[in-house]
């Protein structure tokens, strides 16, 4: 009878101890020990009545799931209470099970909540909670959640919910809900569409993910800065603009809404300057910026790329990862080559993705990409800009200032066979030497000539490669 009332003993002793957690935690007591807020949360439901449910998150959606949270709470569930969370170990990842557990060595404790201002491309950041624990009620049903990062090998590489709820239909349907609403929000991804983005990868990224997501703001290029030959012009308005506005026509008559375009020709001639009129001129469009190095993660663009449609996925430099595989030196870049390739193909006929492909180099690309329709459908050239182009870019770049007609015309006929970036930076070092003459507003024949002759002359050769000239039409400088 003996080992009778021992075991009586220990479990009263037990129960005794549980009921104190819970007074000291229903009394909020300083330590706020996070085993005795469940217990009293829960009471008298114990542990063993409970089952833990979870969903993992990419950690790029966090401004989504916060927003959902923050809605959640404020408008449907209410909030019994919430904190943040804290273990000695907590780098080893934290879990619900780890919060019921007691632990004297390891405790997991309440603590103030921390937040992370994310970037989010608008006019102040969104907060976001890197970790915290809610004890939720509704309906009389009580259900606890955890938010708390997903690691491995020590880094960070997701965001996971955990939910603990009675073992009940009503348990159980309070999760899906709370699911469900999560999951919503990840579809939605309002945080994110309509904006130009790319990628962040960890400095030590061995994995292969992208950690996160940046924001861009691309300069505003107007439809009449963008200064092409009237048969670009044409080419991007029929297979950009006016495509665009017809997917929905081309749906109904069973044609594909997605489309790849390759823009090449010299450098400087104004393909990102295209790019980036083109990213504003697009309404609703979300536009992913892919630099040639993170073409590995490719996989996770083409995700984002489905999920914000319609979108617009720029790959700059293209035949750094599409080069033609004879030219190739090693199996990784054949690799990156045939993922480029799968992922265009593997897109939906009804996806409403543009492609846009930029290169200098069109003779180096791989025949498979570039002469094959449903992967590339346009070539648009970028040549350099004709007499009329050289005169608009020389207005365009110089604003502020009057050119007459003379130096004007001195200038487009000094300037054939340079590029639009040429110009550009001419008509500054044009501005820089008015500036030290006299800065009354009007262009002498003296700041062209002196800019001509720094950019032309001056530097030799690799000066004039540099900034994207041919040889000089004229060899002479007119005093």
């Amino acid at each position: 009878m003996e080992w009778i009332y021992a075991a009586v003993g220990v479990a009263l002793g037990v129960a005794g101890t549980r009921f104190l957690a819970w007074r000291r935690a229903r009394g909020q007591a300083a330590s706020r020990y996070i085993p005795a807020l469940l217990a009293w949360h829960f009471h008298p439901l114990s542990f063993d009545k409970l089952v833990i449910s979870q969903r993992q998150f990419p950690y790029r959606m966090r401004a989504d799931l916060q927003r959902v949270i923050e809605k959640l709470f404020a408008d449907e569930i209410r909030v019994v209470d919430f904190c943040g969370l804290r273990r000695e170990y907590g780098h080893e990842g934290l879990t619900l099970a780890d919060c019921i557990v007691e632990n004297q060595h390891n405790p997991t404790t309440a603590v103030p909540p921390e937040y992370e201002e994310l970037d989010i491309g608008e006019e102040r950041p969104l907060r976001v909670l890197t970790s915290g624990l809610w004890l939720l009620e509704q309906d009389g049903v009580r259900i606890a959640m955890l938010l708390a990062p997903v690691t491995r090998y020590g880094r960070v590489t997701g965001m996971q919910f955990q939910l603990a709820a009675p073992g009940t239909s009503a348990g159980a349907g309070f999760v899906e809900h709370l699911f469900q609403r999560l999951q919503e929000s990840v579809h939605t991804a309002e945080s994110y569409r309509g904006k130009i983005l790319s990628l962040e990868e960890s400095e030590h990224a061995y994995s292969g993910e992208a950690t996160g997501i940046k924001v861009h703001q691309l300069r505003l290029v107007e439809r009449e800065q963008v200064i092409l030959p009237q048969a670009t012009l044409s080419l991007l308005d029929r297979n950009v603009i006016q495509f665009v506005r017809q997917r929905e026509q081309l749906a109904r008559f069973g044609q594909p809404t997605k489309k790849g375009l390759l823009f090449y020709g010299p450098p400087g001639t104004g393909k990102t300057h295209t790019i980036h009129y083109l990213a504003r001129a697009l309404p609703a469009h979300t536009t992913l910026l892919i630099a040639a190095e993170q073409v590995a993660i490719l996989g996770e663009y083409m995700t984002l790329a489905r999920l914000l449609q319609p979108s617009i996925v720029v790959i700059e430099d293209v035949d750094l990862i599409a080069r033609d595989r004879a030219e190739m030196s090693s199996a990784c870049e054949e690799v990156l080559l045939n993922k480029l390739l799968n992922e265009m193909d593997g897109l939906k006929q009804d996806a409403d993705i543009l492609f846009l492909l930029t290169t200098n180099r069109p003779e180096a690309l791989e025949a498979a990409l570039a002469s094959r329709p449903g992967r590339i459908d346009q070539a648009i050239e970028f040549p350099l800009p004709d007499e009329d182009g050289r005169r608009k870019l020389i207005e365009l770049y110089c604003p502020r200032a009057q050119v007459a007609t003379a130096e004007l015309d001195e200038l487009v006929r000094r300037t054939e066979g340079v590029s639009a970036a040429f110009i550009k930076e001419l008509m500054r070092r044009v501005i820089q030497y008015h500036i030290e003459a006299n800065g009354d507003g009007q262009i002498s024949r003296s700041d062209v000539d002196h800019a001509l002759d720094e950019m032309l002359f001056r530097g030799g050769t690799l000066n004039l490669k540099l900034l994207g000239a041919s040889q000089p039409a004229s060899e002479e400088v007119e005093g």
